[in-house]
C-alpha cells in the first residue's frame, strides 16, 4: 500500500512542472500511442532517453520511480511470462508442455520495456500535475464537447477526486490493517483463500469510511454552492504560454517522426 503512487504530487518549481496541464496530458496521451508504434529496440532508444530526461528536469526522486513500478511488477512480470511461452519460433529449451523460444524471448523483453516507458510516463504526468490543475486541464480539452451535451466540467471533477482519493484510502486501509493486527488479526498466514477471507475484517470498515467520507464531501461542495452543469469560477485562470506551445509542437513532431517511420521503414 505505501508503493501506491497514482496521485500522488511532488511539488517542485521545474520547468515541467510549469508547463500547462494540457500539455502535459496530451504529451502523455501522445507518448503512449506512439510507443505502440515502435518496431524494435533502436526506436526504442529516443524514448527512453526523452523519459530520463524528462524525470531528470522533474526532479523525481529514483526512489519515487521505483515506486511506480513496484504495485504493477506481478501485471510485467505476468505478461512477459505469456508472451514467452505463447510466442511460437526456434525452441531454446523445454520445461514440461512449455516451450521458450528466441523469439518469445525477444517480444518479452520488448512488452516489458513498452509497459515500464508507459507506466514511468504516466508517473511524470501524476508527480508534476496537482489533482486541480490536472481537473482544470482535462476540462478544458473537454469544453469543446460541451456544445454536444458532453459533461466535461463532471467528469473532470470525477477523475480529479478519483486520483485525489486513492492514497488517501490506501492510507486508510494501512491504518485499518495495523489496528486489526494489534488486536491479533492475521494476514499473512495461510494459503490464499484463508488471506482472502482474513481481508473482510479490513474491507468493512475501509468501505463504511470510504461511503462517510463521500457522504461530507458531497455536503461540503454543497456548502460552497457547486452544482451540477453549473459554470464554475476560478480563482487562477490556466493559459496556455509560448513555451507551452512550443513544448507541445516539438513533441507531436516528434512522435509524427516516430509513426512516419513506421510506415515507411
Amino acid at each position: 500500500m505505501a508503493n501506491i503512487t497514482i496521485g500522488q504530487y511532488l511539488p517542485f518549481d521545474t520547468f515541467i512542472h510549469r508547463l500547462d496541464p494540457r500539455v502535459k496530458i496530451v504529451g502523455v496521451f501522445l507518448y503512449i500511442i506512439t510507443i505502440f508504434f515502435v518496431k524494435d529496440f533502436y526506436t526504442y532508444i529516443p524514448f527512453v532517453i526523452l523519459l530520463i530526461a524528462m524525470l531528470a528536469v522533474a526532479k523525481i526522486p529514483f526512489k519515487s520511480i521505483l515506486r511506480s513500478l513496484k504495485p504493477l511488477i506481478f501485471i510485467i512480470v505476468l505478461t512477459g511470462l505469456i508472451n514467452l511461452v505463447t510466442t511460437p519460433g526456434k525452441v531454446i529449451f523445454t520445461v514440461g508442455p512449455l516451450k521458450f523460444t528466441e523469439e518469445g524471448l525477444y517480444r518479452t523483453a520488448f512488452t516489458i520495456l513498452r509497459l515500464i516507458l508507459i507506466i514511468l510516463s504516466t508517473s511524470v504526468l501524476t508527480y508534476t500535475t496537482s489533482p486541480m490543475e490536472l481537473t482544470y486541464g482535462l476540462e478544458k480539452l473537454f469544453s469543446p464537447l460541451k456544445k454536444i451535451g458532453f459533461p466535461a466540467g463532471e467528469l473532470a471533477m470525477m477523475i480529479s477526486i478519483s486520483l485525489r482519493f486513492i492514497p488517501t484510502l490506501f492510507d486508510e486501509a494501512n491504518k485499518i490493517k495495523m489496528a486489526q493486527m494489534a488486536r491479533g488479526a492475521d494476514f499473512e498466514s495461510g494459503n490464499i483463500i484463508d488471506r482472502a477471507v482474513s481481508m473482510v475484517p479490513l474491507l468493512v470498515p475501509l468501505f463504511i469510511n470510504a461511503l462517510k467520507r463521500s457522504g461530507d464531501l458531497a455536503t461540503a461542495m454543497e456548502a460552497r454552492l457547486y452544482r451540477i452543469g453549473e459554470e464554475r469560477t476560478r480563482l487562477n485562470e490556466i493559459h496556455m504560454k509560448k513555451i507551452d506551445w512550443i513544448s507541445l509542437i516539438g513533441f507531436t513532431i516528434f512522435c509524427l517522426i516516430i509513426i512516419v517511420m513506421y510506415f515507411v521503414w
